[in-house]
């Protein structure tokens, strides 16, 4: 393993272990149920908001640097992707429907992923607002909003044509991996 890829796998790590011992303790704090899940719950809308406003952040025009491609490793991949968890999502669900309850887990699926979805959008635009508010600067307080090219859309997506070595997936966390490239 070469030595990039192995700090990287460490950051990824060290980040999904803390991820995951921050969703056992919710876990613990917050009241589980047979008709909702709250700490599944809590934890996918939570991380949602916050994956969408980190990534959306970090988004800078040009290469990434070492800093973000750290960050975006540890906190966004690593420890957000350990906090969200689509598993215990599935099988709460199928647990409601081997129960008898399928129009509650049909419910509990639509609710989640529908709160997910707003809370993903909530933090892109809080992303997207505190990116453009410090690249302004404090002493640049007449400026307007500095927008990069990929969140007024003028940007190619991610692996098009105009830009193939940038390329991204979501993982089953729904945490983005990135191969290269700027996001």
């Amino acid at each position: 393993m070469s030595g990039a890829l192995a700090r990287d796998a460490a950051l990824v790590a060290v980040g999904g272990a803390l991820g995951s011992l921050s969703r056992w303790g919710v876990a613990h704090v917050l009241p589980g149920g047979s008709l909702w899940h709250w700490p599944t719950f809590a934890v996918n809308a939570l991380g949602a908001c916050l994956l969408g406003l980190l990534l959306e952040f970090l988004t800078r025009p040009g290469a990434e640097s070492t800093r973000v491609h750290t960050v975006r490793l540890l906190v966004g991949t690593g420890l957000l992707g350990g906090f969200t968890t689509y598993s215990a999502f599935a099988e709460e669900m199928w647990q409601q429907v081997d129960a008898g309850d399928s129009a509650g887990a049909f419910g509990y699926a639509v609710v989640t992923l529908g709160v997910g979805l707003l809370a993903a959008a909530f933090g892109v635009l809080a992303g997207g607002a505190l990116r453009d508010r410090s690249a302004a600067g404090p002493d640049d307080s007449t400026a307007g909003p500095q927008r990069s090219a990929a969140s007024t859309g003028d940007a190619p997506s991610a692996g098009s044509a105009a830009n193939p070595a940038t390329t991204e997936s979501a993982d089953a966390t729904g945490s983005a991996a990135h191969d290269g490239g700027t996001r």
